[in-house]
């Protein structure tokens, strides 16, 4: 059987595993919830695929633990599928907003931003034993914290991708496309300490938090590049203790995006130099850079254009993108390794209530993937 024609015979058993998977919540932020998730994408690849011939799971403390499931394949090699089972929606969303399939569009909270990847990848394996096509081994990565930096599981991540055939990343496409670039992401905060006092009885004795934080939100914000992909958003601002009192402390946050990994030491220095006028306030600066950026290296262009050809020989055309947004492909890009990027549902709307997926589109991605893992044996 043609692996489309199996994708799209597997769709309803497809889609009711997206909702199992969509019903129960995993807010990034609730381990309770995510012990939940956990196990029920556990549940589910076991139910499709059978017991694991490996399985490892890294305790996450207050994060989201990291499973990690192995499948032998009939050819050397590995191939590595990445997805996260956490979301940013709070327990209690699901009431308020069902899952439903209408006229085609799935909605619910996470079903963009990833459990429809999730599905898909489990699935893809799937096909890919029931069909009998070779294949290397296929080694799965779930965890529990992307939606907030996966700060527990980079280090797994970094180790499971290393010496594999492919990464595979399954976040949502961009309407479509693979996401081939994306760019790194900081986050800083920058406190400003001065000295406080009464605005109206001794004005000069003060040395205003709030007016010299402006100053250097001012350098921030002209220290943006966008014509090499540099933005910087002051995002966050708090200090002052009331009106008739020079604020004796006040607070920044940042979000930094670059494109190119020569801009991440240009920023560091920035913020290093970091000066206010009254030489009365101390600066302090805090955070760090969450993930490097996410630039085409030879493997992952090499790997790009076997999916191409993959797509074609299935009947369509498959294109690539720059997004702005950071995931745990950055990872093992920054590495050198071969990563897809974007390999997950069709549709719009993540972080958001408009939040959908287009079903048509499950089956393709699904085939896409199949046939991709099969050229790698």
């Amino acid at each position: 059987m043609p692996i489309v024609e199996w994708s799209r015979q597997a769709l309803p058993a497809m889609l009711d595993d997206i909702r199992a998977l969509v019903e129960v919540e995993t807010h990034s932020r609730d381990k309770r919830a995510l012990a939940r998730g956990l196990a029920a994408v556990r549940d589910l690849t076991a139910e499709r695929l059978g017991p694991p011939d490996e399985e490892t799971l890294h305790e996450g403390g207050e994060y989201g633990d990291v499973l990690q499931l192995r499948y032998a394949g009939t050819a050397p090699g590995e191939v590595l599928l990445v997805g996260h089972y956490d979301t940013v929606w709070p327990v209690g969303t699901l009431a308020g907003w069902p899952f439903s399939v209408t006229d085609g569009t799935m909605t619910g909270p996470g079903v963009f931003d990833m459990k429809t990847g999730l599905v898909q990848a489990i699935w893809a394996v799937r096909g890919l034993r029931g069909l009998g096509l070779p294949h290397p081994g296929v080694r799965f990565l779930f965890n529990g914290d992307e939606e907030i930096g996966s700060p527990m599981s980079r280090p797994h991540i970094e180790a499971a991708s290393e010496g594999t055939l492919a990464n595979l990343v399954f976040e949502a496409s961009l309407r479509g496309a693979l996401k081939t670039s994306r760019k790194g992401v900081g986050l800083f905060d920058v406190t400003v300490t001065g000295v406080e006092a009464h605005a109206g009885l001794d004005p000069a004795a003060g040395a205003n938090a709030i007016h010299a934080l402006a100053e250097l939100v001012t350098q921030l914000v002209a220290g943006a590049a966008p014509e090499r992909g540099t933005t910087l958003n002051v995002g966050l601002i708090s200090g002052g203790t009331g009106r008739n009192v020079a604020a004796g402390r006040a607070t920044c946050g940042i979000d930094v995006r670059v494109s190119e990994p020569e801009e991440v030491a240009r920023i560091d220095a920035l913020l290093a130099g970091l000066r206010p006028s009254d030489p009365r306030v101390t600066v302090e600066v805090t955070g760090a850079w969450n993930r490097p950026p996410m630039t085409p290296n030879p493997p992952s262009q090499r790997l790009f254009k076997e999916a191409q050809a993959v797509a074609a020989a299935q009947g369509w055309a498959l294109e690539e993108a720059a997004v702005g947004g950071a995931s745990d492909g950055n990872f093992i890009s920054a590495l050198g390794r071969p990563v897809l990027d974007g390999i997950g549902a069709v549709g719009d709307g993540a972080h958001a209530r408009h939040e959908h997926v287009l079903v048509e589109h499950v089956p393709e991605r699904t085939a896409l993937t199949i046939g991709l893992i099969s050229a790698l044996a």
